[in-house]
């Protein structure tokens, strides 16, 4: 293993496990697991941003930040449908101002149809890549993201019917540090059948009509715990069933935009942008699935969510359901969303009991 490249992708849920999988195994260097994000992240990622970026460019800023002080020195930053395609730019910019030294992997820069240009930008990674390795190392690393989206879409439904308290999330933490010190498919598929095993027999205790709600919003605040103040933890010590498709094997593994772009189109019948229509596809499911209530979660200044918002408030008139909406930046109290929450809670309670 080459030591002397430490690579580093910004905090995002649960995936830091299937990154170091295939950094380390494949691209053989080492990767430096970001720190869980605190309050120091945003407060530090906030004070060198532009004032009125999108929160998660904040976040992402702000775990490199720490991931450069703690020794990284190459670094990752996705794309996307709207502004994110200019984030890697910025946010290289901005850490190379502060006066960082670092290799940078932004994969906006790579023309996906051109073997050149991937060949290219992969080696920024590592000069001396095995793209063999690489190539039998992704498949590994899809289904490590598949099992995680799997066990995390099973707590959401059970974590809050469970007879011993945390018995799934502690499950889960023990596998994904399992997997950190696995370094082969025959490793990996073995940990896996063994935790999932783990998993499914711990004993649950759900009523037959639980209060169900649906979770939609930006991409990146609906799956990062931490930037929605861990919601979906809040909803499941209310005895609330999660549903969240949301998710990497849905967005990009089986790429279902095209299909919600399809089926939310009564309501969104043009592109809004990013992944609005995710959100309002998503919301009409959940609304014809008859979930007691949805939630929109979306970073400030996220202007396609903003769209999506008005469309929501049509489907739940449409469809009779109840919908909330969140905006998060830097400043949102914590208290005041649990007190929505609750009095979200309260209501669907009695909607549901009347």
């Amino acid at each position: 293993m080459n030591n002397e490249i430490i690579a580093c992708f910004p905090q995002w849920g649960s995936y830091s496990c299937a990154f170091r999988y295939l950094f380390e195994n494949g691209f053989q260097v080492k990767y430096l697991t970001p720190p869980p994000i605190t309050k120091n992240t945003i407060e530090i990622g906030s004070k060198n941003s532009p004032d009125y970026v999108c929160v998660p460019f904040k976040y992402c800023l702000g775990c490199h930040m720490e991931a450069l002080e703690r020794g990284a020195n190459c670094l990752m930053m996705i794309f996307g449908a709207c502004r994110l395609i200019f984030y890697g730019e910025l946010e290289e910019k901005i850490l190379r101002d502060m006066g960082y030294d670092f290799k940078f992997f932004n994969m906006a820069e790579i023309n996906f149809r051109s073997p050149k240009s991937i060949v290219k930008n992969l080696r920024v990674i590592n000069p001396n890549v095995s793209f063999v390795k690489v190539a039998t190392t992704i498949p590994v690393m899809i289904d490590i993201i598949k099992t995680v989206d799997k066990i995390e879409d099973y707590i959401r439904k059970n974590a809050g019917f469970q007879v011993k308290e945390n018995e799934l999330e502690d499950i889960f933490a023990e596998f994904k540090k399992k997997i950190d010190n696995t370094y082969s498919r025959k490793e990996y598929k073995k940990l896996k059948k063994e935790y999932l095993k783990k998993l499914y027999a711990v004993k649950i205790n759900k009523p037959k009509r639980p209060i169900r709600v649906g979770l939609v919003g930006d991409y990146y605040t609906v799956q990062e715990p931490f930037s929605n103040y861990f919601m979906e933890r809040e909803l499941e010590k209310m005895g609330i069933e999660v549903h969240r498709e949301m998710n990497l094997t849905n967005s990009i593994i089986n790429s279902k935009y095209k299909y919600s772009r399809k089926y939310g189109k009564s309501y969104a019948k043009f592109n809004i942008g990013a992944t609005a229509n995710y959100t309002v596809a998503e919301a009409l499911k959940y609304a014809k699935n008859k979930l007691d209530g949805i939630i929109q979660v979306k970073s400030f200044g996220c202007t396609p969510e903003l769209n999506a918002q008005t469309i929501l408030q049509n489907i739940s008139k449409d469809y009779k359901i109840p919908i909330l909406h969140f905006s998060f930046d830097s400043q949102t109290s914590e208290t005041g969303i649990k007190t929505r929450l609750e009095a979200f809670y309260d209501m669907l309670s009695a909607k549901k009991k009347g």
